[in-house]
Parts: structure tokens; C-alpha cells; sequence
């Protein structure tokens, strides 16, 4: 199959992560595969880098004139992102047969209409994304919390979840991070999570500094890009005293080796579709600490993590405080995790999947043309 990929984001976060992982894995597979990606950034550098062939345009207009001249020479488009699935949707009528779509966000589609419960029709936003969903000739979603809103607008929906591959340890680049960032040898709490209102970093501060409050023996180290959030845990950090305490690292390039030094990781987030930070957490052996928003409950059901609150900063500190106290028991957890998330995370099973749908596709369209 000639398969194209679509993610024209700026960064590098899990949905380029996810991105990538397919490309290489349908490459591996024996299928000619292609990524639509944004000139200069780091998922089209990374793609380049690892031998795939990268289409890299500089904005959105000549993203979507590549499609419109070179979009049916492809047996596959697959958008990766809400908005490349907006260019194939209004090219759906010179592109059908071939759209698939990954949703990788759990967020109601209309917010206030979605907590005031209101029933009766669809409020505008609800219908013109309703439209656009109906464009993909298949739709996929990485946890049943990203397909709840779709299949609630009476779409069919596949879950197909993220994958996660572990990588080789790189003990110099460890050692660096750990004469970096905790030169006391302290104990490691730590996440990877950009500095968003959907992550919630706020309360996570918060937790930490209830934390702290009752031992001093380990250090809090927050990875991750800058966000809307950015000021105001610069902020709290500082008014709550906790420069020593909660180090706000920034952006990893490396983040899968930053779980080498981790004690336990926390993640805080209002909003997940299902976190793949936590599944990284899980096949490097860290146990997990994480709020029951969208997917996480998912992931850490049966045991294979603690789960608390969505905005609760006192569960939080006591779920911390546990995986410090109890590390015979904790690590018993991640054990367990990491065996499951090898077994049902891998990405060759993710690509098995995305085949299969690939491949009713093809079918469709062969028996149509018969």
C-alpha cells in the first residue's frame, strides 16, 4: 500500500511520537509510506532522520495543495491530527475511499454544552464537527474516552490505542541528568508535562507542597515544554517556597531516559485521551500516580497504578507520599504494568490494526469499482 501520513504540528509531543512509531512500523511492515509534515520541525527532522520519506511544507495552504494534486496517488491518507482531517475532509468528494482519521484528544466537542447537559439538537459547533467526522472513511480513537464524543454524535469508532516501544538506556546521559538536577541524591518524583491548563500543573504544585510539608527527602522534577500555565507555576512555585522542592526543568529532548531517575512519576491532567507519558512510566518499570481524567483510568485499572481526584492536591500528596513509603509494594505494581503495557501497547500490535482497517478500505473500494 502507498500510505501518507498526516501531522502538521509544531513540537514534539506524543501525538508526533505516535506518529512516527507508525510510519516506521508500516514501513517495517513492507508498505511505501510517506509523512505531511510542517517544514522545520522536529517530527519531520526526526522522520528524515530515521530514512522515511517526509513531504515538508511551510504552511497550511501548500500543505493542502500537495493534497488537492497529489492526494489520490496515495491508497491510504491518514490524518493524525484534527487538522490535517479538516484538509481531507473538504476533499473528501476528490479523496473518498481513502480518509482515515486518528482522534487523540478526549475533549467535548461543545464544552458548555457538554457541563450544562443540555439535550435536544446539536448546538452549531456540535453539527459542523459532526460533518468533518463523517469525512473519514474510518475513524479511530486511542481509548474509548477519545471515542466517547464521536460515537455520541453517532459515529462508528474504533479503538485502536497508542504504542510505546522502549528504548535502550543511555547511562552517561542519565548520569548527567542526575548530577543536573538532583546533585543531593534525593528521592525522584517527577512528570512530563507541558506547562497546559489540561495538564494542570497548578495542582500538582499544590500536592507537592503538601508534600513538603511533611518530609524533605526527595525532589520533584517537572519536565516539559512551556505552556499557558507557564507564569503562574512560576509563580505558585515561588509563593509557596518550593525552589528546592519543585524544579521546573523544561523541555527533554531525551525524556525517555529522564524515567531512568525517577522514584515515581505524577501526572495531574484535567484532560487525557489516554497518556502516553504513563505508558513510558509503565515499560521503564516507574510507578504511576495520575488523576482519573479521560484515558488514565484505562491505563491504571487493575492494580497498575493509583489513581485519585481530578484537582485533588491532598490524594495526590498521599498518593506520592505511598510510593515513597512502600517501595516493595510499588515496585511489585510496576512490574506488573510493565508486562501489560509490553504486551498490549506494543507497536507492532498498533500497526496490525491500523492494516486491518487500512485494508477494509481497500476492499470497499475494489468491490465498488467491480
Amino acid at each position: 500500500m502507498r500510505i501518507l501520513q498526516l501531522n502538521f504540528e509544531r513540537g514534539w509531543r506524543g501525538g508526533e511520537r505516535q506518529t512516527l512509531l507508525t510510519l516506521q512500523h508500516l514501513q517495517e511492515a513492507g508498505h511505501q509510506v510517506s509523512l505531511l509534515a510542517r517544514r522545520g520541525e522536529e517530527l519531520a527532522r526526526r522522520a528524515r532522520a530515521a530514512g522515511l520519506t517526509v513531504i515538508d511544507c511551510a504552511s497550511a495552504p501548500a500543505a493542502f495543495g500537495y493534497l488537492l494534486r497529489h492526494g489520490r496517488g496515495f491508497d491510504i491518507l491518514h490524518a493524525q491530527t484534527a487538522s490535517c482531517m479538516s484538509w481531507l475532509a473538504m476533499l473528501h468528494g476528490w479523496l473518498r475511499g481513502r480518509v482515515v482519521f486518528t482522534r487523540r484528544t478526549a475533549f467535548a466537542v461543545d464544552k458548555q454544552r457538554h457541563e450544562q447537559a443540555v439535550g435536544g439538537p446539536l448546538s452549531t459547533k456540535e453539527r459542523r464537527t459532526r460533518w468533518k467526522w463523517r469525512r473519514a472513511d474510518q475513524f479511530a480513537a486511542i481509548s474509548q474516552a477519545a471515542a466517547a464524543e464521536p460515537r455520541r454524535l453517532g459515529l462508528a469508532v474504533q479503538v485502536i490505542p497508542s504504542a510505546i516501544q522502549p528504548l535502550p538506556p543511555d547511562p552517561d546521559y542519565v548520569a548527567a541528568l542526575r548530577s543536573r538536577w538532583n546533585p543531593q541524591g534525593l528521592r525522584v518524583l517527577g512528570t512530563t508535562a507541558a506547562l497546559t491548563a489540561e495538564k494542570d500543573p497548578l495542582t500538582l504544585i499544590r500536592a507537592v507542597h503538601v508534600l513538603a510539608q511533611r518530609r524533605q527527602d526527595f525532589v520533584f522534577l517537572h519536565f516539559g515544554a512551556e505552556g499557558s500555565e507557564t507564569s503562574a507555576a512560576q509563580e505558585l512555585v515561588a509563593r509557596l517556597g518550593l525552589e528546592s522542592c519543585y524544579v521546573l526543568a523544561g523541555f527533554e529532548s531525551r525524556p525517555e531516559q529522564v524515567f531512568r531517575m525517577l522514584d515515581g512519576f505524577v501526572l495531574s491532567s484535567r484532560h487525557e485521551a489516554l497518556g502516553s507519558s504513563v505508558l513510558d512510566a509503565f515499560v521503564y518499570g516507574v510507578p504511576v500516580v495520575a488523576t482519573m481524567a479521560g484515558g488514565l483510568p484505562e491505563l491504571l485499572g487493575q492494580g497498575r497504578g493509583q489513581l485519585c481526584a481530578v484537582g485533588d492536591a491532598q490524594a495526590l500528596a498521599q498518593a506520592m507520599e505511598s510510593l515513597l513509603d512502600q517501595p516493595d509494594a510499588v515496585r511489585q505494581q510496576a512490574e506488573q504494568a510493565r508486562r501489560w503495557a509490553l504486551q498490549e501497547h506494543s507497536p507492532a500490535t498498533m500497526v496490525q490494526r491500523y492494516l486491518r482497517l487500512y485494508g477494509q478500505l481497500l476492499q470497499a473500494r475494489r468491490h465498488k469499482r467491480a
